[in-house]
């Protein structure tokens, strides 16, 4: 038996390993997967933070999780691949720093658990000889992010699901214009319709004999784990003294990215306060406050890859938690802003530093900013930093007053021409499609 197994937060199912985790991407009861333990990293890794570099800090927090099933050097070169740009820890003020998520290919933080995921995918299909559908709902940069990670990748083909007229111009172009083994459906509804698409398509017992779908959503275990390293990496740019007074604003949609921040807290990551920074979509702020979780219909927003109104990773978020809401006010505070207060807070950063924020890091600033007035101490603000400004041009530009320059690899991909299919936000659609697209391709199970 491995040492580290992977259960269903729903509990209905089996324990797996990771890489069987990451292929299923959902597990069969409709739960996410959650390892049986967080492993904790010694006191000595932790105390000499500062000698490691991001790939390093990887390596040694994916090993506990992957050690039974990649070996030393496939694991190392994995990492070393997909982390291959910087992530540099910004200074703003005194005690408040950003952390520059957006320096990988497509320009945003989904980068990382993208290329990390592609790679070990790549990986497992080129030793198991068997096809693949991955099959993602995206709110905005998380298509673009799975487009150009898995794009070639032998043995694999990429259906992204978007909500037509609710992502950026950038967003749809990087999503749609990749080719080959990717291809986009651009969803008449929200991105909650896409999410419920995708996640009954992991239940449905006819597709699973037709094909072998995985996900690259936050949903999928693989794209948790490399998350949680750049949280470590932040507080090793810091002096040590500086690092148990660090608390981290997370902009948040899916609340992926804040999980990845618990599991790196539950490995013994000194700093262990972060803030649920949300827009209009504030129904884990809600929770919060008021102890109840009530999903709803998502708001479209400027901020548009936080348009969420159920996300899938509170259910990770109450399990990582003891399911205890006063366990989880202990470690979370949540704040949400208004299309408005986001608009006001690029304007005003830009005027007083210089520095540009994208909509969405905004949102984590003004969290991170009201945090601060109400604390009792000055606390040490880590905003995680998650896409390039110029992917959403036409609101800074207005608020800042300037032109923004559109880094070369958005220019190429804004003169590519759009390539998607348009259907209902119904699941019998999304059903034919793939039938008709991949049931040839891919065997049967």
């Amino acid at each position: 038996m491995l040492d580290m197994q992977f259960k269903s937060t729903k509990g209905n199912t089996e324990p797996v390993s990771f890489l069987t985790a990451m292929r299923n991407g959902l597990a069969k009861d409709g739960g996410l997967y959650v390892p049986d333990f967080i492993p904790k990293l010694s006191g000595q890794f932790w105390n000499t933070l500062s000698e490691y570099s991001l790939q390093e800090i990887g390596y040694r927090m994916a090993r506990p999780f992957l050690e039974e099933e990649l070996p030393e050097k496939g694991l190392r070169n994995i990492i070393d691949e997909a982390l291959n740009f910087d992530i540099p820890l910004v200074p703003l003020s005194e005690n408040r720093y950003i952390l520059e998520l957006f320096h990988g290919p497509t320009l945003a933080f989904k980068d990382v658990g993208a290329r990390f995921m592609a790679r070990i995918f790549a990986n497992e299909s080129k030793k198991n000889k068997q096809e693949l559908v991955i099959l993602v709902a995206t709110s905005g940069d998380t298509g673009g992010a799975v487009a150009h990670g898995f794009a070639d990748v032998s043995g694999v083909h990429v259906c992204l699901l978007y909500p037509g007229g609710k992502v950026s111009a950038l967003q749809e172009k990087q999503m749609t214009t990749a080719g080959g083994n990717v291809s986009a459906l651009e969803v008449k509804g929200t991105f909650d319709d896409c999410q419920y698409m995708v996640k009954k398509a992991f239940t449905d017992a006819e597709l699973s004999r037709q094909m072998i779908l995985s996900s690259a959503n936050s949903i999928n275990i693989a794209r948790l784990l490399p998350q949680s390293f750049y949280y470590v990496y932040a507080l090793s740019r810091l002096p040590q003294k500086q690092r148990e007074r660090a608390v981290f604003s997370v902009p948040s949609g899916n609340f992926g990215n804040l999980t990845a921040g618990l599991m790196a807290m539950k490995m013994g990551m000194p700093a262990t306060l972060f803030i649920a920074a949300t827009n209009s979509n504030d129904v884990v702020p809600v929770y919060l406050e008021k102890g109840i979780f009530q999903p709803r219909t998502s708001q479209s927003t400027i901020s548009n890859a936080m348009d969420v109104g159920n996300p899938s990773n509170f259910a990770r978020i109450k399990h990582l938690l003891s399911d205890s809401h006063a366990a989880i006010k202990d470690h979370v505070l949540g704040y949400s802003a208004t299309d408005a207060q986001t608009r006001k807070c690029i304007r005003e950063v830009y005027e007083k530093t210089g520095y540009i924020l994208d909509p969405h890091s905004a949102i984590g600033y003004l969290a991170a900013q009201q945090f601060a007035e109400n604390a009792d101490e000055p606390p040490v603000q880590i905003i995680l930093g998650t896409a390039h400004p110029a992917k959403f041009r036409e609101v800074v530009e207005q608020e800042i007053g300037d032109d923004i320059e559109l880094p070369a690899a958005l220019a190429r991909c804004m003169k590519k021409e759009k390539q998607s299919h348009s259907i209902d936000a119904d699941y019998e659609a999304l059903k034919r499609f793939l039938q008709d697209h991949y049931v040839e391709s891919s065997p049967s199970i």
